[in-house]
């Protein structure tokens, strides 16, 4: 055979070409499971710090085996809900919306098109929601968890894909920075915003806390996920906040309307429950 031509380089590189490609081919659908199953653990492992049940280097030291057992064990109900605050769906199991889910219902809260949000419910009576929005370099997206007043937030975390180390990174890599969502609140009647992340310092308002010095871009960029994805989870909550839920052993009635939000303010309610005594 004459290994000169162009006929021998032709072929010989078409084979070896083919040959590759069925060897990377095989490795990627070999590894597709794991790379699942990774992928699957880490989301689950950030709603979980969310939601105050241990740190994120938890998750990673006990495995996703465990993280995943310990998920299944203490979800009440992971509920997709729509732009009326409707249930429209659910996660069953141990599925999670991935990254790439956040990025598409993103889409959707921009353009005002239907929608699919995550709304987990752990049987503590903690929620989790979801976030995604642009930082300065790129995506980046995390849970805000809320207790069971749905206005008191339990606990946060944030990640990203290209944000600078040691400046807007921070919203991933410093716990102190997490740390102030705890006990803050989601106030929906702040004409401004429902939360907000403050440049120069939040002060003492309850539904702020202080921007990461240095990365202004990123903050804001946090600021508004957060605020894009609350008003869009705003109907939802509503719904699910009712008076009733609370301390009070009989709806008044009004409460399933929407016109109630807290026992202590519901005067019905109050009447009812202190007859029935």
């Amino acid at each position: 055979m004459n290994t000169n031509n162009n006929v021998y380089t032709v072929v010989y590189t078409t084979v070896v070409c083919v040959l590759v490609a069925a060897i990377l081919a095989f490795v990627s659908q070999s590894l597709k499971a794991k790379q699942e199953a990774n992928e699957k653990a880490e989301n689950i492992s950030q709603i979980l710090t969310a939601a105050q049940f241990g740190e994120k280097s938890h998750w990673s030291e006990i495995g996703n085996d465990a993280t995943i057992a310990f998920y299944t064990e203490n979800i009440e109900a992971a509920l997709l809900v729509n732009a009326k605050g409707e249930i429209c769906g659910e996660l069953e199991g141990d599925n999670v919306y991935s990254v790439s889910d956040l990025k598409k219902q993103n889409y959707a809260i921009r353009d005002n098109a239907e929608m699919a949000l995550p709304f987990y419910i752990f049987k503590n009576g903690t929620s989790a929601i979801a976030i995604y929005g642009a930082g300065l370099w790129g995506p980046v997206w995390g849970y805000i968890a809320l207790e069971g007043d749905l206005k008191t937030i339990a606990g946060a975390y944030f990640d990203h894909e290209s944000e600078t180390p040691g400046l807007g990174g921070k919203i991933k890599d410093d716990p102190a920075f997490r740390a102030q969502f705890s006990g803050k609140v989601v106030d929906y009647a702040d004409e401004a915003a429902p939360f907000a992340i403050v440049k120069g310092g939040a002060g003492d308002k309850a539904n702020a806390i202080d921007a990461i010095t240095g990365a202004t871009m990123t903050s804001k960029g946090v600021d508004a996920a957060i605020n894009n994805w609350l008003k869009a989870y705003e109907p939802a909550i509503f719904a699910a906040a009712s008076c009733c839920s609370g301390n009070c052993e009989e709806c008044c009635g009004e409460c399933a309307e929407g016109e109630c939000t807290e026992c202590t303010e519901c005067a019905e309610c109050e009447t009812k429950a202190n007859e029935e005594e």
